[in-house]
């Protein structure tokens, strides 16, 4: 059985989305982009960006008892593969070895005009 899971500490998800849906000891988080709560882009360099990001991710998990600790797969997409020396800067400071598997994907484009987005299974068991 699935359950969605949200909060207000994290940018909301159009009616037809879940923040996150919690399933079989699984936590999937949506892609989340840098925007704040409001739904506003937010962040100038990839470090701003990659903090709002996170933040989101963070605050959605928490909803559900769990930390980015708890995060067994990261995946990152950027519209420039350039971003990638930064974003591997500051990836490693929101976690601790084991580091989560993780892939980073190219793409035209991401909602909202968004440059980078990340989503994560995060487990619910320990």
């Amino acid at each position: 059985m699935k359950q969605a899971i949200s909060t207000d500490n994290a940018a909301s998800a159009p009616a037809f989305l879940s923040q996150a849906v919690e399933a079989n000891g699984l936590i999937f988080v949506s892609g989340q982009v840098h925007n704040l709560p409001d739904g506003s882009l937010a962040g100038e360099s990839v470090e701003e960006k990659l903090a709002l990001i996170m933040g989101n991710i963070e605050a959605i998990l928490t909803a559900d008892k769990r930390t980015l600790n708890d995060i067994v797969k990261v995946t990152i997409y950027v519209t420039d593969m350039a971003q990638m020396p930064e974003i591997n800067q500051f990836y490693p400071t929101y976690f601790v070895e084991p580091f989560p598997a993780r892939e980073a994907v190219c793409v035209k484009e991401l909602p909202l005009g968004a440059t980078i987005e990340v989503s994560v299974v995060a487990e619910t068991l320990r």
